[in-house]
């Protein structure tokens, strides 16, 4: 198997690149945030993700862990094989793609080609535990940096206020997130705890 290649990069298409190794040109398939940072001619280093399949053996590409650490997470899903993994870490950076798991953000996930509504549920459901497990939390910044700060902490007291009432954190979260959207950085925690109940019980 093979975990790492370090050499010159011999092109770059839409989907993939060749990586020449001493002498040797690997094919390797890679999302389009990793293959536009790469450029012919220059030297790269990329994880390396080898897939075994019957009638092939595909290596798939990262310049960053996180990258490759999504992709593996991704694929232990139904219904997600690499290229729709590909396509998933193509449209959404590891960082956007858990904090939308997290906030329950089906539309988010859509957006990439090959995911429609059932497969974004499906993952939604499955990845919300280990999307918490990385750290992400819900976007719900307000559009200036003073109105985030007051907005910040009141968000955090509904969620721990949910949490409390007995529902999971990742759960709390994903909903306080999209009331917060919903009501504006001006709302009250009465009406966060409230709108989010009202949301966890759809």
């Amino acid at each position: 198997m093979i975990g790492r290649l370090r050499g010159t990069v011999g092109s770059v298409a839409e989907d993939s690149c060749v990586v020449d190794v001493g002498g040797v040109g690997y094919v390797v398939f890679a999302s389009s945030r990793t293959l536009k940072d790469l450029a012919a001619d220059r030297e790269a280093t990329l994880l390396i993700e080898t897939i075994v399949r019957e009638d092939a053996i595909a290596l798939y590409g990262f310049l960053a862990t996180a990258e490759r650490d999504w992709f593996r997470i991704l694929t232990t899903v139904q219904g997600v094989g690499a290229k729709v993994a590909l396509s998933l870490l193509s449209t959404l950076a590891p960082d956007q793609l858990a904090n939308a798991i997290v906030a329950q953000d089906r539309t988010s996930l859509s957006r990439a080609p090959g995911v429609g509504p059932r497969l974004a549920a499906r993952l939604l459901t499955e990845l919300k535990d280990k999307a918490a497990a990385w750290g992400a939390t819900p976007a719900v910044r307000a559009p200036s940096a003073a109105a985030h700060d007051e907005a910040a902490p009141v968000n955090e007291d509904a969620v721990s206020a949910l949490v409390n009432l007995g529902y999971r954190r990742p759960e709390a979260l994903g909903a306080i997130a999209r009331v917060a959207t919903r009501l504006g950085s001006d709302a009250r925690l009465d009406a966060l705890i409230r709108e989010g109940l009202r949301e966890l019980g759809r």
